[in-house]
């Protein structure tokens, strides 16, 4: 008994202990708690509230242009947008503007069809043609090369200072080809006709840019002359004819199986050829075009397996896809080539019936070193009599021992049979095909006008980086009586239109702050569109690989249905609303609003045009009134500028206004001294209204800058304001030299000026903001210099009380980061107590004070290296919790068009030879080791080869595009300070949160005595969507869904795939358009030699 007391008693001191110990402890904790007091906190928050608010509205001005925009409130009318007629009228405008683009062409077709009506041809025709690699060129003696005399170049502000010759054109062959050749010098010789043409185009259009004619015989016509440079190899691979422009508007959509050949007697250099030829096939196709690939010996072998007996879209992605699977195929066995034909037919005509291909040519590509019969039953069974599906026939190698047969076939089913004996041959002969392909619209004489998606133009590079196009193109073809049965393409000719110009038509003004426009191809590809970013920066800036093929659904992900996109590709004209979450500032801070669309289709082209209007203040415009006296005389004021790429004046049209800025365009205009100036007049009365409105506004920060005891330590260092119109004025508070962050609002920061499809940055967040407060934030740089040496704060002006107001304008400053920070800690060291010592203070070790924006981005920590991170990288557990309870809130974004850096299996197989210059190498050794040794073909010629075949396999670190997945953060508006505490390894860490009044900044004070590394960091880095990419790996099902899958898309109007009156019997056989071999390879051993 005496021992269960003694027991009891143990127990019950131990229990005692842990009491007590325990007591202890949470006594600790509450004390830990009590150290960070609320009311404290809010004291601080209070304190350094009203003194930045103080600051940021007395050298921003921002009271006195509210009141000043407020004396005329009566004065103006506020209208609602009406986005569908909005959306309609711009349409027409672009309309229009395309239209008289295609009249330029179509007058560059009349002038060359007339031109070789009137031309003979002479085989021995000589003419000293400018040749666009020869021009100006001496040899060492001093005198011209033959074809490269004298031609004149002077640089050119319209073709971004390029040297060029308004008033000739120039030619350039592609170095394969013989620049003297009979049939060149002939198509050279007549076009020249061309030049009057090209020059009264420019004259009656002086926006237009290049011009130029393609040669179906490969021979490129540009205006203005330019001169062309050769590549670091010495070579020009450019070919007109290779190109999307010269391909759409010489066919017709087509839908194409390809067969390969992979018997025993393929093997060595026919297997390469073989696979370089199907690589130029697909060269050729489009995204209005779809195909397979077969590849047959005793048995049939789908390059892609999952696609078995359909076929696919020849979009980008597609024929990569294709692409690298064609180096795993092999020869061997037995060609069965019936099997593969049955098969061909088979899914040609299956596919039609499902109604998803082009529906217009259909053909069948074989590839072979030699066919054994004629397989005419084949051809009775599924071709004829109608021969719907055309058959072109490629014969690899020397031997001529079956060519009867595979010509025998092409001819008997309206195709074209040609040989290709080297590497150097596939290029030329490949491109036979489009020629009779073209020949139904020929003999129709149907000039169809065609678009290409936006593409980058590299020539005409200006300061923001390379320009997106879009050409239009019309096929241009032989009005000879003779010849019409024959269908002779003599080429194409187009224009270039930078998608620039469609942006002048667009009235930002009109489309509000977040408003945009955007248009897409029939294909849904994005032809303009502000989300689009076609570069990416590795050192310098660079195309990403699929930048032509972004899909609107891939920058309005939020539409997971496809509402908008499949009106849009349908042609309809309608509206549609959603919620958006719209990323700023380097894609770090998200906008969250309502977004209207509108759309239609712009008649004549294949492209449908979309406008976006954010609900509330941006669906609203406002009109004010004052005379031209007025606003003449405030827009006299040197800190004036205007939005350089909205469009108040054309000042394309003539080439004397070019020179102007828009500013000067608009004086000149409304003082009469430039009547032929078009305006847009309603744009450039509000302009005058607010030149009148904000002109105080000079004076009052000239008053500020003169007063020495203002800003006496120069932290405030420019105020700046900007309008709903574009108007923008600065003001210095210290010398240019003296500026910290000397890119602020200059044409490098691109995103805090106005452009031509966003406002500026600071305005846009200032919209957000609750009217009266100011927006904190530090400029994000790519580069670590300059990254938080300043902070920004800027308020949006209302006309009205109302949330549905317009905002009209928008002010701020740039003050320096240490300015900034002193005030807030000067701040955090007052205290309620009468003796004024502070129980509590930011200097205390054991706190943390913080000073973080409504994304969770720090402007101030006792660490300054902290500046400009995300607060949850530091205080990920601290984060954590105030996205637990719902101060801060995580937002979902993804980016479809990010590039991420992957580790690829490098290899320098036989895929590399569809390079064109390695195709090119390869042949001149190909042709070297047959002048050794003749037909011994498959022993040397295989080890010459081995540099390019051997598989020496490598990892390589390279950027790809991909899809990520990241996060953003934003501050719930309602919840305006918080206390909480944190459970961590063995103890509880306190915090408090308060809003600083009048901003969109939160103190953040953190018991710094607790730490909870059990807790990650939470960082916005992306992440690669992988998910479905690794169920792809493991489910071969998944796999062909995702290949199979196509989005809705429209099919071009026109079809040519057949014309009775078509001469089939010109089908090939006959040696084609050759390159004397001295003059192709001189350059190219020089090429090989020099490296």
């Amino acid at each position: 008994m005496l021992e269960n007391l003694n027991l009891l008693r143990a127990f019950w001191g131990l229990l005692f202990i842990f009491w007590t110990a325990f007591n202890t402890a949470l006594v600790d904790v509450v004390g830990s708690e009590q150290q960070i007091p609320l009311s404290v906190v809010k004291l601080w928050a209070s304190a350094f509230g009203g003194e930045i608010k103080s600051i940021a509205a007395k050298y921003s001005g921002s009271q006195l242009l509210q009141k000043k925009y407020k004396e005329y409130e009566k004065d103006v009318a506020i209208e609602e947008i009406d986005g569908l007629q909005l959306v309609k009228k711009l349409a027409k405008n672009m309309e229009e503007m395309f239209h008289k683009k295609s009249e330029a062409v179509r007058r560059l077709v009349e002038a060359a069809e007339d031109a070789y009506l009137k031309h003979e041809f002479d085989a021995d025709l000589q003419y000293e043609y400018f040749n666009a690699v020869l021009i100006n060129e001496r040899d060492e003696e001093g005198n011209y090369l033959e074809l490269g005399k004298e031609f004149i170049l002077v640089p050119n502000d319209h073709f971004n200072n390029l040297p060029v010759n308004i008033s000739l054109s120039d030619v350039q062959v592609p170095t394969n080809m013989y620049n003297k050749d009979p049939a060149i010098v002939n198509g050279v010789y007549w076009s020249e006709s061309l030049n009057k043409v090209f020059v009264d185009n420019f004259d009656r259009d002086p926006s237009l840019i290049w011009q130029y004619f393609g040669s179906a015989k490969g021979f490129f016509r540009q205006y203005p002359g330019i001169k062309w440079e050769p590549d670091e190899n010495g070579v020009i691979a450019f070919d007109c004819r290779n190109r999307k422009w010269y391909i759409q508007a010489a066919t017709s959509p087509k839908d194409v199986v390809i067969l390969v050949d992979v018997s025993g007697s393929m093997k060595g250099l026919r297997l390469t050829i073989a696979k370089q030829t199907v690589s130029s096939i697909l060269d050729t196709l489009g995204d209005d075009d779809f195909f397979n690939i077969i590849a047959y010996n005793e048995e049939l072998h789908y390059v892609e397996p999952c696609l078995n007996g359909t076929l696919v879209q020849a979009d980008r992605a597609n024929k990569e896809h294709f692409r690298e699977h064609l180096d795993k195929l092999f020869a061997k066995g037995i060609g069965m080539l019936d099997i593969a034909l049955n098969e061909a037919f088979n899914t040609l005509n299956e596919f039609n019936h499902t109604g998803q291909g082009s529906i217009c040519s259909q053909a069948i590509m074989l590839i072979t070193d030699g066919a054994v019969d004629t397989y005419d039953t084949i051809f009775a069974k599924y071709n004829w009599p109608d021969r719907k599906v055309r058959i072109f026939t490629y014969l690899i190698g020397r031997e001529a021992a079956f060519a009867d047969n595979l010509k025998w076939m092409a001819c008997a089913n309206k195709g074209f049979f040609t040989q290709i004996s080297t590497l150097a041959d596939v290029q030329e002969n490949v491109m036979e095909y489009l020629h009779v392909l073209s020949r139904p619209k020929v003999i129709d004489q149907e000039h169809d006008v065609v678009w290409t998606e936006a593409y980058i133009d590299s020539t005409l590079a200006d300061d923001q980086g390379l320009v997106l196009m879009t050409t239009v193109a019309m096929p241009v073809f032989s009005k000879q009586n003779e010849t019409r049965s024959k269908g002779i393409l003599l080429g194409v000719v187009g224009t270039d239109v930078p998608v620039k110009e469609l942006l002048k038509t667009i009235p930002k003004y009109k489309l509000g702050i977040h408003g945009y426009a955007f248009a897409i191809t029939n294909n849904g590809y994005i032809l303009t569109h502000p989300e689009l970013r076609p570069l990416y920066e590795e050192g310098k800036k660079r195309r990403k690989p699929n930048y032509s093929s972004v899909d609107l659904s891939e920058v309005e992900w939020e539409d997971r249905d496809d509402v908008l996109r499949n009106a849009m590709v349908n042609r309809k004209t309608g509206k549609f609303s959603m919620e958006v979450k719209k990323t700023v500032d380097k894609g770090k801070r998200v906008l969250v609003m309502t977004n209207d669309y509108y759309y239609t289709d712009i008649k004549g082209t294949p492209f449908s045009l979309g406008v976006a209007l954010s609900r509330g203040h941006g669906k609203y415009f406002f009109r004010g009134n004052v005379t031209v006296e007025e606003g003449l005389h405030d827009l006299e004021h040197p800190d004036v500028s205007l939005a350089d790429e909205w469009s108040y004046c054309n000042t394309d049209l003539h080439p004397e206004h070019r020179q102007m800025t828009q500013l000067e365009a608009i004086k000149r205009y409304l003082t009469g001294k430039e009547p032929l100036l078009q305006c847009d007049k309603e744009l450039i009365q509000e302009v005058l209204f607010d030149a009148v409105v904000s002109a105080p506004i000079e004076a009052y920060w000239t008053s500020l800058a003169l007063n020495k005891s203002e800003n006496s330590d120069k932290g405030v260092e420019v105020a700046f304001l900007g309008t709903r119109t574009g108007l923008s004025r600065i003001n210095l508070f210290v010398g240019p030299e003296q500026l910290t962050n000397q890119d602020f609002l200059t044409a490098e920061d691109k995103e805090n000026i106005f452009n031509a499809d966003h406002f500026p940055l600071w305005y846009r967040r200032a919209a957000e903001q609750i009217p009266g407060s100011f927006v904190y934030s530090i400029p994000f740089s790519t580069e670590t210099a300059n990254k938080s040496n300043v902070v920004t704060a800027s308020t949006a002006i209302q006309l009205l009380d109302d949330r549905k107001s317009p905002v009209v304008a928008a002010v701020g400053i740039q003050m320096k980061l240490d300015f900034f920070q002193r005030k807030f800690w000067t701040a955090s060291r007052q205290c309620a107590s009468l003796d004024g010592r502070c129980a509590i203070s930011c200097d205390d070790e054991s706190i943390s004070c913080y000073l973080i924006d409504n994304n969770g981005f720090i402007l101030v920590s006792e660490d300054y290296r902290q500046t400009g991170n995300f607060f949850g990288e530091v205080e990920g557990a601290v984060m954590n919790k105030l996205l637990t309870m719902g101060s801060f809130k995580r937002i979902t974004l993804y980016d479809y068009q990010a590039m991420c850096r992957t580790n690829k299996e490098s290899s320098d197989s036989a895929h590399s030879l569809l390079d064109p210059y390695n195709a090119f190498f390869a042949a001149v050794k190909w042709i070297m080791t047959e002048l050794v040794l003749f037909l011994v073909e498959f022993n040397l010629c295989s080890w010459w080869h081995s540099d390019l075949t051997a598989k020496a396999q490598r990892l390589k670190q390279t950027l790809e595009p991909c899809d990520t997945e990241y996060p953003a953060f934003v501050s719930e508006r309602t919840i305006k300070e918080t206390t909480g505490s944190i459970a961590c390894d063995d103890c509880f860490k306190s915090f408090v949160i308060q809003q600083i009044p009048s901003s969109n900044l939160f103190m953040v004070v953190v018991d710094n005595e607790c730490f909870c590394d059990s807790v990650q960091p939470i960082t916005m880095a992306p992440i690669e969507i992988r998910s479905l990419l690794n169920y792809i790996v493991h489910n071969e099902s998944l796999k062909c869904e995702r290949l199979k899958s196509q989005k809705i898309r429209r099919r071009p109007e026109s079809c040519h795939g057949f014309h009775p009156e078509e001469n089939a019997r010109e089908c090939g056989g006959v040696p084609g358009l050759r390159a004397k071999p001295p003059f192709v390879l001189l350059p190219l051993l020089l090429t090989i030699f020099s490296r």
